[in-house]
């Protein structure tokens, strides 16, 4: 206990001075008292009102009042006043700016996934490491217990150590409620405005739920930037200044923290709260996953800072949502896996293009790799097939998909992994089915084609995907791509080239004998009305991966061209000269290869090509 200035007299003429003190500032008899705080005023007649306190409190069975002006009563509800009125001079919600500037300080490593605008404002600091005290002109300290923590100074220390001398005094009074009370009508309303300003607005799980997606995701990027600075700073800062104040000896620090922090601590985890127990739907997976690696980063600073018995429910809470944020996740997966079977438009996509369910759910599953490190520890069980049972449809595929995932023959995938190939494997499925829907088979082929390419393109881009699936996968899957670049080209140009065979066209029925002009001009009808047809239809067809698309070309061109330049050699001379001849060899073997530059570019054909028989 502080000394007074003046020693006060003991035994009862000290108590009676004493009371004499106490009395002088009973606001409820003196205007004076009403009028004048303490603590504002005079240290010296502070110190000796504690002084006062103290003798009284230490002879309280002396007491010559009569119990309604009780001096230890008075005297208690004194200090209660003087309490509040220094919390509310120096208690102020501090600047957004200010707190950010903590997150910074230690967090520049951090995902920085939904930075708002206040972000892009806020002024980066120099890291920990360089300031392991302080960070200058902020008013920040580093706690002790935890690297990521960062403690303001919410109040100065000179009213600190007045709030202490009261605290101590309440408390050894019995006075321990009506303390913590006063200090958390004062710091709750602090709290909430803080939150307020940071953007962590008080939503029931109805308010959330009722909201649309994009609304939603923007709250989420708001609430992980904001969580940081809610936990690391001002429940660490509001900790430690209860911590400060009420006595290290007893729990009224514990229980102080724990009334003033409550109710913003459920504004802050009701939100993600509520976002774990909303509709899993497969375009959520990856907020979700964000909410939930921020809620995992900030655990262990909940259990520091949230380290006592009153406080215990919301460390519960934290752990729960965590939890409950990784099941939803899960089951967002499966939910996909699911969508991906369902998916059965019956409308085939243009030229055989890539479908856009393809492009969807590569893009998904590569941005799944992004999240490798937490999905790894949150899917531990592999899809539902029945390998046991033939039938179930997407047994044998699975098994040719799984076989040495990972880059290596005969690994076992993770959980993960047998996921990812799972997807594949029901995509490709999907395809297939897609592909029946073409008339002709060529198309079909390059419908296939297509989008076996760009599902091997994405895989081989993304390094993550691509250690997940393994090479042994993406090499099967390029000779699938080339199996139906065969397929098309033999649907589509072995009826074309058959035109150009040697077979009926010479009289008696040999080669030596001689040709007849009737079956030659029926022969290059057939292959000039085949020819336009496929240019006609195909130019139309696409292939959107340049490369492929001249690949493709290019194999055409080594059968057909070779082929026609032959046919023309051993046989044009027999219609040259004659009537109509232009009619029947209507094109040279450079009109050919002009020709085919036009397929694939998913632009009807024109049908008109220059033609050079000269230089055929």
């Amino acid at each position: 206990m502080a000394e007074a200035p003046e020693k006060l007299l003991t035994g009862v003429d000290g108590q009676k001075a004493a009371e004499k003190i106490i009395l002088r500032w009973d606001s409820s008899s003196s205007d004076e008292a009403r009028d004048r705080m303490l603590f504002e005023g005079d240290r010296q007649e502070a110190d000796r009102y504690l002084s006062a306190v103290d003798l009284i409190c230490n002879s309280m069975q002396n007491a010559s009042m009569s119990d309604s002006r009780d001096p230890v009563r008075l005297a208690m509800a004194r200090l209660e006043d003087e309490f509040r009125n220094i919390l509310i001079s120096h208690s102020s919600p501090p600047e957004p700016d200010i707190l950010y500037v903590s997150s910074y300080s230690f967090s520049e490593d951090d995902d920085q996934d939904g930075e708002s605008e206040e972000q892009e404002e806020a002024t980066p600091t120099p890291r920990a490491a360089e300031t392991p005290k302080s960070v200058k002109g902020s008013g920040l300290t580093k706690m002790g217990s935890s690297d990521s923590m960062r403690e303001m100074d919410l109040i100065p220390a000179e009213a600190i150590e007045d709030l202490r001398k009261i605290a101590a005094r309440m408390v050894a009074a019995g006075y321990t409620r009506e303390c913590i009370q006063a200090y958390s009508s004062i710091r709750k309303p602090i709290l909430d405005s803080t939150f307020g300003r940071l953007g962590i607005e008080r939503l029931s799980i109805g308010d959330v739920q009722r909201l649309d997606w994009p609304t939603v995701e923007s709250l989420i990027n708001r609430w992980i930037r904001a969580s940081r600075v809610c936990i690391r700073v001002l429940f660490a800062s509001e900790r430690r200044l209860c911590d400060q104040i009420f006595p290290p000896d007893g729990d009224a620090g514990d229980a102080c923290f724990a009334e003033a922090a409550r109710s913003a601590a459920g504004r802050l985890f009701g939100f993600a709260d509520a976002i774990s127990i909303s509709r899993r739907s497969p375009e959520k997976l990856f907020k979700i996953l964000d909410l939930h690696d921020a809620v995992s980063d900030l655990l262990p600073d909940v259990e520091n800072v949230f380290h006592s018995k009153p406080t215990e429910s919301i460390r519960i809470q934290a752990a729960e949502i965590q939890t409950r944020l990784g099941e939803a996740a899960r089951g967002m997966l499966t939910e996909f896996e699911n969508a991906i079977q369902r998916e059965t438009s019956k409308i085939p996509v243009p030229g055989g293009t890539i479908h856009p369910l393809t492009r969807y759910v590569m893009n998904y599953i590569s941005l799944i790799c992004d999240y490798t490190q937490t999905l790894t520890k949150l899917i531990n069980q592999r899809p539902k097939i029945d390998l046991n049972s033939d039938a179930d449809p997407f047994k044998q595929q699975f098994q040719l998909n799984a076989d040495g995932p990972a880059g290596g023959e005969g690994e076992e995938a993770s959980p993960l992994s047998s996921h990812l190939l799972f997807i594949a494997t029901i995509l490709q499925a999907n395809l297939e089915n897609k592909s029946k829907l073409y008339k002709d088979p060529a198309l079909a082929h390059l419908f296939l084609m297509n989008n076996l390419h760009y599902i091997v393109q994405k895989a081989k881009s993304s390094p993550e995907l691509r250690q997940m699936i393994g090479d042994a996968w993406l090499r099967r899957h390029t000779g699938r791509v080339r199996q139906h670049a065969t397929g098309y080209q033999r649907a589509t140009w072995l009826t074309i080239l058959g035109w150009l065979r040697d077979e009926g066209i010479h009289t008696g029925g040999g080669f030596s004998s001689g040709v007849s002009k009737s079956a030659l001009k029926e022969r290059f009808k057939g292959f000039n009305a085949a020819f336009e047809d496929a240019h006609r239809t195909q130019a139309a067809w696409q292939v959107p991966d340049a490369q492929l698309r001249e690949e493709l070309r290019i194999s055409v061109a080594e059968k057909l061209l070779p082929a026609y330049r032959a046919f023309l050699g051993r046989f044009r001379h027999h219609l040259e000269g004659g009537r109509h001849s232009d009619g029947y060899i209507k094109y040279s073997v450079d009109d050919l290869e002009i020709a085919l530059g036009d397929f694939f570019e998913g632009s009807p054909g024109s049908g008109h090509h220059s033609r050079r028989k000269s230089q055929g």
